[in-house]
């Protein structure tokens, strides 16, 4: 299995993770500053699945509780087409994949581990994007 790359959009930070090269495990990496400009956001991210050598970036659909797609997951999709775009002429394939609980599993775990506060607000979208690539890499 290749590298891969979790992607959390969230509103004022992108959280990251990326797999090990065997693909089986997911850690979780600095998050990225969302910029006014979404493309300066795409770069980072493609910058990032360069440096791992990832084929393939897996962004964090939000469905909605019934699995339906509201606006918040509208809006992912456009990104994630954004981003298929610039990535698939680099070889790198962008899936979608449903990120329903992540924020809350990781937010429990960082909990858990004592990361408390202000800390675990600035943690908490990259180890949402370690949630996903986990559940992500556990599909396959």
């Amino acid at each position: 299995m290749a590298r891969s790359v979790g992607v959390d959009l969230g509103e004022r930070r992108i959280g990251i993770a990326v797999s090990d090269a065997a693909g089986s495990m997911a850690f979780p990496r600095p998050p990225i500053a969302r910029h006014a400009e979404r493309s300066l956001d795409h770069r980072a991210i493609a910058e990032v699945a360069a440096e791992v050598g990832a084929e393939v970036v897996v962004v964090g659909l939000p469905l909605s509780l019934d699995g339906s797609r509201g606006p918040a997951a509208r809006a992912v999709e456009e990104e994630a087409a954004a981003l298929t775009t610039l990535l698939s002429a680099r070889g790198v394939q962008v899936e979608t994949f449903d990120e329903r609980f992540t924020t809350v599993t990781a937010v429990g775990a960082l909990a858990t581990a004592g990361v408390a506060g202000r800390q675990r607000r600035a943690r908490v979208d990259s180890a949402a994007a370690t949630v996903l690539l986990q559940s992500w890499l556990d599909s396959r």
